[in-house]
């Protein structure tokens, strides 16, 4: 493992803050507000015009990376951190989506980041489109809505390869691209008014992605040869949550489902059970030759995954508890513990998930995503004792070295989730904290931006120096 890529991860809009500094352009994650009303926005089911007039929204802010990156970057080195996923603010580099002309401020920020990295020996694994678009393409198209969207996210992304080819190795088109399905918001911009056919908008922006998605692998091979460009999904297997055929027939649909964008951006072809499906709920896409034949012949060149726990199927689920605090929903699992936020820990899950998507689709593997959110306390002498996080990434490291040894699972990296806190994707809350690092801010917005290294930062540090040294 000596090549091994071991890092953590963040997205633009969760970190960095300064939304408006240098010309930074509104995006979608800047209109969706902590409180009541984050989930009905970010599930698309609320427009985002409808949020309190008094609201607060934690990206503005976030954690500030963009003033404390060269820090942030220091205290990755100390760690032993020899990777760092991060993501590029669509309107950092574009502030509406619709310029000709890319921002040489935010331009000059990632290239400011990426030197900075490359500087401590880190290589940087770039997510272009994290949760991320644009107010101005909302406004002009509806977001991913329209096949607009493909050509303004090839001038995005071609603009990120011309500018940091000798710099990035590994791009991701789309972060958690399944996560459409349950909050199209969040996922690509989308709001779903209650009389259009939710699944027809969800399925056609979906497509839309893929293609952009499959147009930039094109264009990045012909740019930067060197460079691959993966896919990313939100990994967690369905069990069924017992031998009863009608629950093992829920958990293979919703594995079905789950499967769906891989299956095309790893295979080049839809699954032949959505042409049933589709034709089921009055579902008819704008598809064209021309995007079938993209689509096969530019497959990603690697799977990269979110793991963080496994889901179980019911097909009945009177009087079984639903509260799995997942947005991809199922039912509670009997046989497992579960996080502060309800999420099932399941660490042989990762085993499963691993080989289920090697044997499917035979491509190299990144593990970009794995962690706990927890309540962090930091004692009277500044310390933070996360043992239950260093338990949670433990256990998911065995089962890692476990899957590639003994299954013969090749893996190219593991980023976890996140190497600093950040604001919360789902919550938006501050005190659901993933990070070594532990940032002085809490839920309303209110703190120091002060850094202290917990528990975990401390052993992940022995736990490199030790991998390193057997490595030598």
């Amino acid at each position: 493992m000596t090549d091994f890529l071991w890092g953590g991860a963040s997205a633009a809009n969760q970190v960095e803050g300064a939304y408006l500094t240098d010309d930074r352009g509104l995006s979608n994650i800047d209109l969706l507000p902590h409180g009541e009303d984050r989930l009905a926005i970010a599930s698309g089911q609320k427009p985002y015009q409808a949020a309190a007039a008094d609201a607060f929204y934690p990206s503005h802010e976030a954690v500030d990376f963009y003033h404390h990156y060269k820090e942030d970057v220091a205290l990755m080195a100390e760690i032993g951190l020899n990777a760092y996923r991060f993501s590029i603010a669509w309107s950092r580099i574009y502030p509406t989506g619709l310029e000709s002309e890319p921002n040489e401020a935010g331009l000059k920020f990632y290239d400011n980041l990426l030197d900075e990295l490359l500087a401590h020996g880190i290589e940087p694994i770039v997510t272009i489109c994290h949760f991320d678009v644009p107010k101005g393409l909302m406004d002009a198209y509806g977001s991913w809505r329209s096949r607009e969207m493909i050509a303004q996210y090839e001038k995005y992304a071609v603009t990120l390869f011309e500018r940091f080819k000798s710099k990035v190795k590994y791009w991701i088109s789309f972060n958690e691209i399944n996560m459409i399905l349950h909050k199209p918001f969040t996922g690509a911009g989308l709001t779903i008014a209650d009389d259009e056919n939710r699944m027809q908008v969800i399925y056609q922006a979906a497509h839309y992605e893929m293609v952009a998605s499959a147009l930039i692998t094109k264009r990045l091979h012909a740019i930067d040869p060197q460079a691959k460009l993966g896919a990313m999904l939100a990994a967690g297997g369905y069990y069924p949550y017992s031998a009863n055929p009608e629950d093992v027939r829920q958990a293979q649909r919703a594995n079905q489902e789950n499967n769906f964008f891989l299956d095309i951006q790893g295979r080049g072809e839809y699954p032949r059970w959505t042409e049933h499906y589709f034709d089921s709920e009055g579902i008819v896409l704008d598809r064209s030759e021309a995007d079938f034949n993209l689509l096969k012949e530019y497959p990603c060149d690697f799977i990269s995954f979110s793991y963080y726990a496994s889901r179980a199927s019911k097909a009945d689920t009177t009087g079984v508890d639903t509260n799995t605090g997942n947005a991809a929903g199922g039912v509670v699992n009997p046989y497992l513990k579960r996080s502060e936020w309800g999420w099932m820990i399941d660490p042989l899950g990762l085993r499963i998930v691993m080989n289920s998507i090697w044997d499917r689709y035979q491509k190299p593997l990144m593990l970009v995503e794995n962690g706990l959110g927890a309540k962090d306390l930091v004692t009277v002498d500044g310390k933070i004792h996360d043992d239950y996080r260093i338990a949670y990434l433990q256990a998911h490291l065995d089962v890692i070295e476990e899957t590639m040894v003994e299954d013969g699972i090749p893996l190219l990296g593991y980023t976890m989730w996140s190497v600093i806190d950040l604001v919360s994707s789902s919550s938006g809350q501050m005190s659901k904290r993933y990070g070594f690092i532990y940032v002085d801010r809490d839920d309303a917005g209110q703190g120091s931006m002060r850094r202290l290294k917990k528990d975990s930062f401390h052993w992940f540090k022995a736990y490199l120096a030790e991998k390193k040294s057997k490595a030598e």
